[in-house]
């Protein structure tokens, strides 16, 4: 399973230069597409994208991205709300490891 991150050339950028291979620059017209492309991408088990370009998605995608269990989609960085990593990991793996 690999990391996938999808955003503006300026939020990729850093995972490219840290070996994430599975990067791609997405307008704001393309990005719906691109993450659809890479939900149906079974090598893709962690997607990575910004806070900021999950709130500009359609109300759909959004809820297709939070239910998703494979790939784990993370959404960082921006303002705003910040992604609860432990419901995350807890939907992922199935239990709450922090208890």
């Amino acid at each position: 399973m690999e990391i996938a991150v999808v955003g503006n050339s300026d939020f990729v950028i850093g995972f490219r230069l840290a070996g994430i291979r599975k990067t791609y620059d997405a307008s704001p017209q393309e990005l719906e597409t691109r993450i659809q492309g890479l939900l149906n991408d079974k090598t893709v088990g962690i997607l990575v994208i910004h806070n900021d370009d999950m709130k500009k998605l359609s109300p759909h995608m959004q809820k297709t991205l939070d239910d998703s269990v494979e790939p784990t989609v993370i959404a960082i960085g921006g303002t705003g709300e910040s992604t609860n990593l432990r419901d995350k990991i807890k939907q992922a793996v199935g239990v709450d490891l922090w208890k």
